[in-house]
C-alpha cells in the first residue's frame, strides 16, 4: 500500500513550508535594512508514482520541493538624509566596494558611505568604494581605483588674467598732466585723491598663494598730457596706470625709485557717438634697459595668446608673473601700429602717434565713457590662494567634487556602478554585499546614468524593498500550508494504526 508514502509527502510539505517561513522571516527581519532586497520562494512538485487504475495508468505525486529562492531587485524608496556622502541608486546597478585586506570586489545597493581618517571612502564595514579619478576637466584618469582623498588642500593658482570693465564719466576733467610722473612710491600715499579721476582695485594672487591688490587709476587727458600726439581726441581720451603696492614690487630696477609699483601705463580712447572703447595703448617697462625713469624704456606691451595686452609683475623673488589686462577690446593680429615707446609721443606733430592695433575685436562686455558717474561695471581675475577642503558633494552622474575655502570647486572622483546579465545568480555575502559568481557573469562597469545604469541620488539612502503587508499574507498562507501538511502526517498515522489493529 502507498499509505506510508503519504507520510513522506507530508514531510516534504513541512520542509518546504518551513524553508518558505525562513525566507519570510528574513525579509521581515530586514524591513529596515538599507538597500536590502527581499527574497521569494518558489515550490515545485517532485517525482510522481505510477499506479494502475480502472482507466489505465495514472500518477500520484510524492510531495513538493523548493524550486528556487530568488531575489527581488525592485527599486526601494529613498530616505532623505543630511549627509552628502549618503548615496542611493535610482535604477539598475550596484556600488562597487573592495575588501581593504584583499583585492576582492563586492557589490552593494547600500550607499551609506563616509570618509575614514586616512581619506578612504568607505561603507560602515570599512570596505572602500571604487571609482575613477578625475582631471580638472572632469575626464576619467586611468582605470577604476579606490576612492581615496590623498590631499585636503587646493594648491594656489597665480593670476594670469584681469578683467576690468569700467564706465568713465565723460563730463570729468583732467586732474594731472601725467599719472606716471605724479605717482611717488616713496610717499605714504603714492597718488593723492585729487590727482586722478577714478580708480578700480582687484585682488590678485602670486604663485605662492599670497594676495596682492592691483589698482588701476584713470584720468582725463589734457593738452599737456604725454599721450597727446597732436591728433588724439582729448575730450574722449583718458590715461591710466596699473599699479601695485610699491613694497610688493620686487623688480630690482625699481627698488627705491618713485616709479616702484607701476606695472603698466597707457591711454584709452572712446567713441564720441557710442561711448564704447575704440582704441587703447599699453606700455610696460623694458627690463633690459636698467632705468625705469626714462620714458624711452617704456615700450609697447606684448600680447597674450588671446590678443590682450599683458604686463609682467614680480611679487615673488625671481618669479616673473605675466598678467593679461582685459578691458573689452582685443587684438586679432597681436600687432601694434604707431610709436614703440612713450618717449616717441612728445613732438605734437602727429607723426609719432599713439600705438593701436588694426584688428580690433570688441568683447561682449566693453569699457565705456557715458555721461554718468564713473563706476566699475565688472571685474574678475582667475587666481586664488591656498584652500582647505570644507565639504564634499556628489552629483547625479556620480561626480564627486570638493568645495574649498578659497572658493574653488574641484573634480575629485566619479563613483563607479556595475550591473550583471544575471543578477539573480549573485551570491549574498552578508553585510549588504553581493559577490559575483560564474552564473552571474562578469560585472559590466560604467558611469552612472549611462549604458542602462541608474543615476546616483546624493543625500539619500535606498530603503528595503520588503512589502511587509505582503509578507504577512505569505506568512498566513505558509502557516496554513505547514499546518495542513502536519494534518496529513497525523491522519496517515491514524490510518496506519487502524491497519495495525486489524490483527487483534
Amino acid at each position: 500500500m502507498s499509505i506510508s508514502s503519504s507520510l513522506f509527502s507530508g514531510i516534504s510539505g513541512l520542509s518546504t513550508n518551513g524553508d518558505a517561513m525562513s525566507v519570510i522571516g528574513d525579509n521581515i527581519a530586514n524591513v529596515n535594512t538599507i538597500g536590502f532586497k527581499a527574497s521569494r520562494t518558489t515550490f515545485q512538485d517532485v517525482l510522481s508514482q505510477s499506479v494502475a487504475t480502472a482507466a489505465g495508468t495514472a500518477q500520484i505525486g510524492r510531495g513538493t520541493a523548493l524550486s528556487d529562492v530568488s531575489t527581488l531587485f525592485q527599486q526601494g524608496s529613498f530616505e532623505s538624509t543630511s549627509s552628502a556622502t549618503d548615496l542611493a541608486i535610482g535604477g539598475n546597478g550596484f556600488f562597487i566596494v573592495r575588501d581593504p585586506g584583499a583585492q576582492t570586489e563586492y557589490y552593494t545597493r547600500a550607499g551609506q558611505f563616509r570618509f575614514d581618517k586616512d581619506g578612504n571612502f568607505i561603507n560602515p564595514s570599512g570596505y572602500i568604494v571604487r571609482g575613477w579619478a578625475l582631471d580638472d576637466s572632469g575626464n576619467d584618469v586611468g582605470t577604476i581605483q579606490d576612492v581615496v582623498l590623498s590631499s585636503f588642500t587646493s594648491p594656489p593658482q597665480a593670476t594670469a588674467e584681469i578683467t576690468a570693465i569700467t564706465n568713465l564719466d565723460t563730463t570729468d576733467t583732467s586732474h594731472s598732466d601725467s599719472l606716471f610722473d605724479t605717482w611717488d612710491a616713496t610717499a605714504t600715499e603714492p597718488l593723492a585723491d585729487t590727482t586722478y579721476g577714478y580708480q578700480t582695485a582687484i585682488r590678485v594672487y602670486d604663485s605662492l598663494g599670497n594676495s596682492h591688490d592691483i589698482t588701476i587709476f584713470y584720468d582725463k587727458l589734457n593738452a599737456a598730457s604725454e599721450y597727446n600726439d597732436g591728433s588724439v581726441d582729448i575730450d574722449n581720451s583718458w590715461e591710466y596706470i596699473v599699479t601695485c603696492n610699491p613694497s610688493e614690487d620686487l623688480r630690482g630696477d625699481f627698488s627705491g625709485l618713485s616709479e616702484q609699483g607701476i606695472l603698466m601705463r597707457g591711454s584709452l580712447t572712446y567713441s564720441s557717438s557710442t561711448g564704447d572703447l575704440t582704441s587703447f595703448s599699453a606700455f610696460t617697462y623694458d627690463d633690459t634697459s636698467g632705468d625705469p625713469t626714462d620714458d624711452a624704456n617704456w615700450v609697447t606691451a606684448t600680447f597674450s595668446t588671446n590678443g590682450y595686452a599683458q604686463l609682467t609683475a614680480r611679487f615673488v623673488a625671481g618669479v616673473d608673473q605675466d598678467i593679461e589686462i582685459m578691458m573689452g577690446l582685443r587684438s586679432t593680429d597681436s600687432t601694434w601700429v604707431g610709436s614703440t615707446d612713450v618717449a616717441d609721443i612728445t613732438d605734437g606733430a602727429g607723426t609719432d602717434v599713439l600705438p593701436y592695433f588694426v584688428g580690433r575685436e570688441p568683447q561682449a562686455m566693453i569699457s565705456t565713457q557715458y555721461a554718468s558717474s564713473s563706476t566699475t561695471v565688472y571685474q574678475s581675475q582667475d587666481g586664488y590662494g591656498t584652500g582647505f577642503l570644507e565639504n564634499i558633494s556628489v552629483d547625479t552622474d556620480g561626480v564627486m567634487v570638493g568645495h574649498y575655502s578659497n572658493g574653488q570647486i574641484l573634480n575629485l572622483y566619479r563613483v563607479a556602478l556595475a550591473k550583471f546579465n544575471n543578477a539573480q545568480a549573485l551570491n549574498k555575502e552578508g553585510g549588504n554585499l553581493y559577490a559575483a559568481t560564474r552564473a552571474s557573469g562578469s560585472p559590466i562597469t560604467g558611469h552612472p546614468g549611462e549604458n542602462g545604469l541608474g543615476r546616483v541620488s546624493p543625500n539619500s539612502l535606498e530603503q528595503s524593498n520588503v512589502d511587509i503587508a505582503a509578507e504577512f499574507v505569505k506568512m498566513i498562507t505558509t502557516q496554513r500550508g505547514f499546518q495542513a501538511n502536519s494534518r496529513v502526517i497525523t491522519t496517515t498515522d491514524d490510518m496506519l494504526r487502524e491497519l495495525i489493529n486489524l490483527k487483534r
